[in-house]
């Protein structure tokens, strides 16, 4: 099994909320990240309004300069 981070690194505040990224909870949930969204987008009415949203550009760019593994996110 990959060997996680700790929880702790996964969140980030952004807008200030506290965020884990897509990638990474799919990670802790062991399913694609296409899946997870997929799940989500379903089940839109179980999430509160605020629970997805997404990362403008500056966000993201941001995200990636503190997380190597979210690279792919650029």
């Amino acid at each position: 099994m990959k060997q996680l981070k700790p929880l702790e690194s996964m969140i980030f505040t952004i807008r200030n909320h506290k965020v884990i990224i897509d990638a990474d909870l799919a990670a802790l949930y062991n399913v694609p990240t296409k899946a997870l969204n997929q799940a989500v987008k379903r089940n839109e009415n179980r999430f509160p309004r605020d629970f997805v949203f997404r990362l403008t550009a500056k966000e993201r760019l941001e995200v990636v300069t503190h997380c190597d593994h979210l690279a792919r996110l650029t």
